[in-house]
């Protein structure tokens, strides 16, 4: 009992009860616990409750409201702004709660709030089953899904938020509640893009696809002196991808630590095989790639393909916006800005969006970013903290030098903590609508690490 004495008896009577682990600075565990997968946050929470279960979460938090702790909720932990840890307060860690089954016959599945997609996707693929997750495979479950849901099948089957039957949501008063097309639909409508605002996902019901075991994708690389005909290629073949085929485009370093710089396109094919292989045809003919890796791959293995490029720990400062256009001007800036790139880790993303993903309303759901087009990603990583200076300052000045060709739009799974007008850029015309959401089921706000929603007065 000595560990959690520190916060007084009302720690001490939730021990009874509670099933997880409540851990305190003196408590063995804590340390790793605290952790979250962006070694660039270092934060210590007064008190961590890693839940067990649904129950586990409702209690926690009502320990949380009384003692008047500032609460953060954490799933995967994999959000580089490091929202799901907060110092003095209390972290609600949904880690532990991991369980995921699958209903082959209904095609649906339901996983708990702590769950990863490495995880999800490897119970589902045993029966040939997927649905739009991470393009890394270490990536959580709730964080990914609650703020929108980039994947490699979102071109044919949208993001992951549209694949959503229900979610489980304790909110701020500790109710538990069921969010669906027929359960308080507004809540429903709320979560899909809205982030943690409303509540602890406890648990998420997807809509399954017949997908793999074995589709058609892979990366191929380029030197980065061939960077800019690629890049004109790579916006030539996205204006017209069929809805099965996903295309993102880098500027990275070689994997070997070399710091060679590369352009590379990663790619998916989740139709039948032989209109996988003959999409591929026109990017295995461009130009003469240092490696070509685009051929028959399992789903698991090509969502897990990218996991070694994001370590867990690894420092990481990313900026991060939607474009207005990929035009000639905004290619060469691309190209001088990562010529100047000073880790070997850091890398410059383009993600298409397309197909099924935008043919969804812009006010269907709380994610409006539904235009056909590309999101960058200024991605800075490095394992020095000698050079978090060094890298930070890249990041923004890229950033910077990108900013005629982008959008109002923000993709809010990726915004850091210096981003201005956060509201506005993660919601755009749904802002309004979410406030509104927010205020009745989270008037004073409890839940706020996040891109916050701020409750309508």
């Amino acid at each position: 009992m000595s560990a959690i004495q520190d916060l007084g008896h009302d720690v001490d009577e939730l021990a009874k009860s509670f099933i997880g682990q409540l851990l305190q600075p003196s408590s063995p565990g804590y340390e790793e616990a605290r952790r979250v997968h962006n070694g660039l946050i270092d934060r210590r929470p007064a008190l961590i409750a890693r839940c067990h279960g649904t129950a586990d979460a409702v209690e926690a938090l009502a320990l949380g409201r009384k003692l008047g702790l500032e609460i953060a909720v954490r799933g995967g932990g994999h959000n580089v702004a490091g929202r799901a840890t907060i110092d003095a307060g209390l972290m609600i860690d949904l880690a532990p709660m991991r369980a995921i089954h699958v209903d082959p016959k209904r095609r649906t599945a339901r996983a708990q709030g702590g769950a990863t997609w490495r995880e999800f996707n490897r119970e589902t693929q045993i029966h040939g089953l997927a649905t739009t997750g991470g393009v890394v495979s270490t990536t959580g479950v709730a964080g990914l899904t609650l703020g929108g849901g980039i994947g490699w099948l979102m071109g044919r089957h949208g993001l992951a938020l549209d694949n959503l039957l229900s979610v489980e949501i304790v909110t701020a008063e500790g109710k538990i509640l069921t969010a669906s097309a027929d359960e308080n639909s507004d809540l429903f409508w709320a979560v899909r893009g809205g982030g943690g605002n409303f509540g602890i996902a406890t648990s998420f019901e997807f809509r399954l696809h017949p997908v793999g075991p074995i589709i058609t994708g892979g990366l191929i690389a380029h030197p980065f002196e061939r960077a800019r005909e690629l890049l004109h290629f790579y916006r030539d073949i996205t204006r017209s991808l069929p809805d099965e085929m996903i295309v993102f485009a880098g500027l990275v370093h070689a994997p070997d630590g070399s710091g060679t710089k590369l352009a590379a396109l990663v790619a998916a094919h989740c139709g039948s095989a032989a209109d996988g292989e003959a999409a591929m045809k026109s990017l295995k003919a461009f130009g003469s790639p240092v490696m070509d890796a685009l051929g028959p791959i399992p789903y698991c293995a090509l969502n897990a393909l990218l996991d070694a490029a994001y370590p867990k720990g690894a420092l990481n400062h990313w900026k991060s916006s939607f474009l207005t256009q990929l035009s000639d001007d905004a290619i060469d800036t691309l190209i001088s800005c990562f010529a100047r790139c000073p880790t070997p880790m850091g890398q410059l993303l383009l993600e298409n969006f397309h197909g099924a993903a935008c043919r969804v309303g812009p006010g269907e759901t709380a994610f409006p970013h539904r235009a056909p087009g590309h999101n960058l990603v200024v991605l800075s990583e490095w394992m020095n903290p000698a050079d978090t200076k060094a890298c930070t300052e890249w990041a923004r000045a890229s950033y910077d030098a990108l900013k005629p060709w982008m959008s109002s739009g923000r993709y809010a799974n990726y915004m850091d903590a210096e981003a201005s007008d956060q509201a506005g850029a993660a919601y755009g015309g749904n802002y309004a609508r979410l406030q509104k959401i927010k205020a009745k089921y989270d008037p004073g706000n409890i839940f706020h690490m996040n891109q916050n929603i701020v409750p309508a007065p």
